[in-house]
């Protein structure tokens, strides 16, 4: 991207193909997302690693998703609600004046063009392991994504993500799984993820 990427760091990781409802009321991302609106409609998500969303001053990854806007409405009062869906991730080479809102020079992030065989195997696994997780969430009544949100992509790296964005795991975890270039190596950390997660549900389901 040649020319600088509006930025909106937040307290959540977004990854490729997931979506990502936004409530905007801070001017300045107010601003933001007229400036999208008037563009291509992309901007950049963050996660950040110290601080807060509303203000400034906060300290941000330098890893993170290309969000487009595929739909947005304005309410009286001047808000924005919108909806985006994280399309590709790049790494911050410069952070640029706030004013009037964050922004960034960034390089897009290239994905394998072929995926190892293993995994695939992985993916099966992953599915298997966030269905159950994901079962013994609702069994708890935890806020978790639905049982049928760990059927996965056919595709391992699409699925990758899938798995990621809705596995039940901290903002710090998912960073880490944003910022692997392969796969495979998200599904393994995934599957040890979720393995942790469904030990830790059984022993709350068993009353222990």
């Amino acid at each position: 991207m040649a020319k600088p990427l509006p930025m909106f760091p937040l307290g959540t990781v977004l990854f490729p193909h997931a979506v990502l409802p936004l409530h905007i009321f801070e001017p300045r991302y107010r601003a933001l997302v007229e400036t999208c609106l008037r563009g291509d409609g992309r901007f950049g998500v963050v996660l950040i690693e110290r601080g807060y969303e509303v203000g400034g001053g906060d300290a941000r990854f330098g890893v993170g998703t290309v969000a487009r806007i595929v739909e947005a409405a304005r309410t009286p009062d001047g808000r924005y609600l919108v909806a985006t869906v994280g399309t590709e991730r790049f790494r911050i080479k410069k952070w640029l004046d706030d004013d009037p809102y964050p922004r960034a020079e960034v390089d897009v992030l290239g994905e394998p063009k072929r995926v190892a065989d293993a995994a695939t195997v992985r993916r099966a696994e992953v599915q298997r392991l966030l269905g159950r997780v994901l079962a013994m969430s609702a069994e708890l009544g935890e806020h978790a994504a639905p049982v049928d949100a760990a059927t996965l992509d056919d595709d391992p790296l699409r699925a990758s993500f899938e798995a990621a964005a809705v596995a039940p795991i901290g903002p710090l975890d998912a960073q880490r799984l944003l910022e692997l270039d392969d796969p495979g190596q998200r599904f393994d950390q995934l599957e040890g993820l979720l393995t942790d997660a469904a030990e830790v549900l059984e022993l709350r389901l068993a009353g222990g």
